[in-house]
């Protein structure tokens, strides 16, 4: 009888200690967990990248069919100073997080705003500030604030959400297919206004070299973006940070910026 409840005792003892041995592998899985990431691309030496390469300026084809833009440059030059060759695998912007989660690629840059997602992705530092700005003819000075924009004409996408903070400034909406068209009329003195995202008016003014019109005034609270990672991804999103501080610190984010913006946005 004692011989066995000896036995017993053991494999209780046993038992134990090998749960015990278990939890501290499972532990010491979960602290390495962040760092399986870094390894892997720093392994691989390839930073996977998805992005839309649809949507000028900030991630689109050029007339060579070479992917470009904004985002692309940032993040091309993000790797080249983590030693990495980046590679981008095109998505649609509806299938853009599912890609994520699915570990088609290590982040995403797109523009990506953070919007409640912060549950479920982590994100690097901001990279991109933008704001909403109202556009009006050049030679337009009575238009200084939204108090000025009241019962005018302004030319908007009507499913964009400029649309929306349109109306809200009491303009009479006149529906226009994209920027191009709603500028063009603004030139035509058929609209007073129109509004839109900062970004796309400066590097239209940027590419275009139009005088013709002008940005009148920003409002709206500020739009930052960021570079987006699957839950888990610290230590990868470390280096990224990294190699964005030097390149404020450098001057190189200013210069990406300057060349498609004609300012430094990324602030």
């Amino acid at each position: 009888m004692k011989k066995g409840l000896f036995t017993i005792l053991f494999i209780m003892l046993f038992a134990a200690l090998t749960a015990c041995g278990n939890a501290d592998n499972s532990s010491e899985k979960d602290s390495n967990k962040n760092e399986d990431l870094w390894t892997a691309v720093k392994d691989k030496g390839v930073l996977t990248v998805g992005t839309e390469g649809t949507y000028a300026p900030f991630t689109f084809h050029d007339e060579k069919n070479q992917l470009t833009g904004y985002d692309v440059e940032v993040i091309k030059e993000v790797g080249k100073r983590l030693d990495l060759e980046v590679e981008f695998k095109e998505t649609q912007w509806d299938s853009m997080f599912s890609g994520l989660n699915s570990k088609r690629f290590d982040l995403v840059a797109n523009q990506v705003g953070k919007n409640g997602r912060e549950d479920q992705y982590d994100f690097s530092e901001k990279y991109t500030t933008s704001k909403a700005v109202v556009v009006t003819k050049a030679d337009n000075n009575s238009i200084k604030s939204e108090e000025d924009v009241k019962g005018k004409t302004s030319a908007q996408s009507l499913t964009s959400n400029y649309n929306d903070i349109a109306k809200e400034a009491g303009a009479n909406v006149q529906g226009v297919e994209g920027l191009a068209q709603a500028l063009q009329l603004i030139q035509q003195g058929r609209a007073d206004v129109t509004f839109n995202d900062k970004l796309a008016v400066l590097n239209y003014l940027t590419t275009s070299k139009n005088k013709n019109v002008k940005i009148a005034f920003e409002t709206g609270e500020p739009q930052e973006t960021y570079f987006a990672f699957r839950k888990g991804s610290d230590t990868l999103v470390e280096q990224v940070n990294k190699a964005l501080d030097e390149m404020k610190e450098d001057g190189t984010l200013s210069k990406i910026s300057e060349k498609w913006f004609g300012e430094d946005v990324s602030n």
